[in-house]
């Protein structure tokens, strides 16, 4: 057992993520030019670090919960070391199987029934079809399906759904268990149950990852923790010292706090806007209607006059820019319509 305890089965190593807020897109050769040189400052003001040089070790049996306040980095991190994301410095080296419980139910096709979206998620997770079979009564009783099971994964509640992925992803023994904030899944019954089958996941020597903005759940499931903050890895040790150490962290300075919301509230405002020219792009370059382009970008009806708005002001954006490169290709004496 002592030899089994020094085999690392997850390391990060120096990991880094780095995301482009600016998100700009051209739609032209001569627009690329343009902003080449008009916005190169910009640009570098646009990077955004999640995550900064995060390095340790796990072993197996080692169960850690990811504290740290909203936009600390903690989903970024297990999505970096599930393989979703590819760090953009450093490196993630994972032993093992690996069950990744990160969005529920992501990897859906609304059209399908359950029946055959369990076997499409259970394929893109890397079940066999065999597997599947084996373990297909198991899941849908766990998900509490019932006579539903052959009804399009369209018309399910959002818990439904997410009941469905928890409990397709805990169907496999994993040797590393990642796990984002899904014992939230469901009503408080469900919580229950699904808290209980992540327990019996942790029988052997399981390698666990689990982020929780519930300190005491972290501190019932897991024997080690760490706190992230602004994505820099503040602590990492036993599950009583760091608790101590994040409870302190979150009774701080208000204004420090303030401050965070601050950032996150413009953190939001940018992903707004880059979705708002997502949906200009897709109107402009394929026809599609304002109805379409909701059912296409699943916008929730009570948000569609404020999306709409939203795409008026790119669209408003985008001629003031073309006023201004016609403009600026005038005062250089280039003519729009030879490009000369």
């Amino acid at each position: 057992m002592a030899k089994n305890k020094k085999r690392v089965t997850l390391e990060a190593s120096h990991v880094s993520m780095k995301f482009n807020l600016n998100q700009e897109k051209h739609d032209s050769i001569k627009e690329v030019f343009i902003n080449l040189f008009r916005h190169t400052d910009k640009r570098k003001e646009g990077e955004f670090w999640a995550l900064k040089d995060i390095s340790f070790k796990l072993h197996p049996g080692d169960r850690v919960g990811i504290l740290g306040l909203n936009g600390a980095g903690k989903s970024t991190l297990l999505k970096a070391l599930a393989g979703v994301y590819k760090p953009t410095e450093g490196v993630v080296t994972r032993k093992g199987k690996i069950a990744p419980l990160l969005e529920l139910g992501a990897g859906f096709d609304k059209e399908y029934t359950a029946r055959e979206n369990i076997y499409l998620y259970g394929a893109v997770l890397g079940y066999k079809k065999e597997f599947i079979d084996q373990k297909f009564d198991d899941i849908v009783e766990f998900a509490e399906l019932g006579q539903f099971v052959d009804v399009p994964v369209k018309n399910y509640s959002s818990g439904m759904r997410s009941r469905l992925g928890f409990s397709i992803c805990t169907a496999v023994d994993p040797d590393i268990l990642i796990l984002d904030e899904v014992l939230s899944v469901g009503d408080a019954k469900f919580r229950k149950k699904s808290e209980a089958r992540i327990k019996e996941m942790f029988e052997g020597d399981v390698t666990v990852l689990f982020v929780s903005h519930s300190l005491e759940q972290v501190k019932r499931i897991c024997n080690k923790a760490m706190i992230l903050d602004h994505g820099e890895l503040k602590a990492f040790g036993d599950i009583e010292d760091v608790a101590a150490i994040y409870q302190e962290l979150i009774a701080g300075d208000e204004e420090v706090l303030k401050k965070k919301a601050k950032n996150m509230r413009k953190t939001r405002k940018v992903r707004r806007k880059v979705r708002h020219r997502d949906a200009y792009l897709l109107m402009k370059n394929h026809n599609l209607s304002l109805d379409e382009i909701f059912d296409v970008m699943e916008v929730p009806e009570a948000q569609r006059e404020k999306f709409e708005e939203g795409i008026k002001r790119v669209e408003e954006n985008q001629k003031k820019k073309a006023q201004m490169s016609v403009k600026v290709d005038g005062e250089n004496g280039i003519d729009n319509n030879t490009g000369i």
